[in-house]
């Protein structure tokens, strides 16, 4: 009778040892071991399955690590297979372990999994077709222009495309101006040569203007400004935009010394030498509300200050106090003397 299990057995994870996705070759040398070094720069360059990576470029750089590891009696197919699975990480593990138990016995069928999993024919269509729509940017050069026409080659190097195809397809994506040039310099018309010819003049005119040329142009930036034509001058929308932010700045600049700047303070007091008040306030003993106030208070002020009054000041009874040369003026009214001598 057949071994029954609980219910919660069967729940249970397996306590089996798991079957390996990579059946491995059995290695007849005594000592084989693969050295730290080399599993981290192997993991320093992992491929995680992300659409902006390039899995074959990943392939290519894998080969160049693992290719450093060289063991007696042991071929380059067995160091690959133990390396590989270190390079992936994140969802590219996840789908390497996804893979049926004992699916992989060889490096080639290794590689053809991964480019079919990370590299489906619907990526090389699009690819494919990105290469037949190339366009040269505004502003990009000769040189840049095909370096980038042959970056895209080289992610889809499956395109499919024949050599003379290719040739047509950048000639096409040219401006109008890059085309007038390297038709001068094929002579005439770049069509009239074959495949190897323009290939090759294409190639040295973008070294050329690499070597020769000081600054690289640079894609997505306002051209340079034009001399004046026909008594107009041009303004180009960044010089626009540069005088706007400057005028803002200085609205700025001023905003903040307003802000920060205090208010000019009062004089200090005639009368007292103290500061918060004037000499009318602090004479009249209140703020000035009104206009007649303030015009009574300075007549005070001045009336005051008058030297007649100064040098004669009244008695504490009210009364005003004669001057003395005043009541000698009198006397001499009184008796005058006529002295006609």
């Amino acid at each position: 009778m057949a071994e029954e299990y609980t219910l919660r057995e069967y729940a249970a994870p397996s306590t089996d040892e798991p079957h390996t996705i990579i059946v491995y070759l059995v290695v007849e040398a005594n000592y084989f071991e693969i050295k730290s070094a080399l599993l981290n720069l192997v993991q320093q360059n992992q491929f995680s399955g992300s659409p902006t990576e390039d899995p074959k470029l990943h392939i290519a750089t894998f080969l160049r690590l693992s290719g450093t590891l060289k063991a007696n009696e042991v071929t380059q197919m067995v160091i690959r297979l133990h390396l590989f699975p270190f390079s992936l990480r994140d969802r590219a593990s996840e789908r390497f372990h996804s893979l049926q138990n004992g699916s992989i016995t060889s490096w080639d069928q290794l590689r053809q999994a991964f480019l079919a999993r990370f590299f489906p024919p619907s990526k090389t269509a699009q690819l494919r077709d990105h290469i037949t729509r190339f366009t040269q940017c505004d502003g990009e050069s000769l040189y840049d222009a095909w370096e980038h026409f042959k970056e895209m080659l080289r992610i889809c190097p499956h395109h499919g495309l024949e050599k003379w195809l290719i040739v047509h397809t950048f000639y096409n994506g040219l401006l109008y101006t890059t085309k007038m040039i390297v038709d001068a310099a094929a002579g005439g018309a770049l069509m009239n040569k074959n495949y190897t010819v323009a290939y090759a003049l294409i190639e040295d005119m973008a070294q050329n203007h690499y070597q020769w040329t000081r600054k690289r142009a640079i894609t997505a930036v306002a051209p340079t400004p034009s001399k004046k034509e026909a008594g107009m001058y041009e303004v180009y929308a960044l010089d626009h935009l540069s005088v706007k932010v400057d005028a803002l700045f200085q609205k700025f600049d001023k905003l903040t010394v307003s802000s920060v700047t205090p208010p000019p303070a009062s004089p200090p007091c005639e009368v007292c030498g103290m500061f918060g008040h004037i000499g009318v306030e602090y004479q009249l003993g209140s703020a000035v509300e009104s206009p007649e106030q303030a015009n009574y208070a300075q007549y005070n002020q001045g009336f005051k200050n008058n030297n007649f009054f100064n040098k004669h000041p009244q008695n504490p009874f009210g009364q005003q106090t004669t001057p003395t040369d005043f009541a000698n003026n009198q006397e001499v009214l009184k008796n005058p003397t006529w002295n006609f001598c």
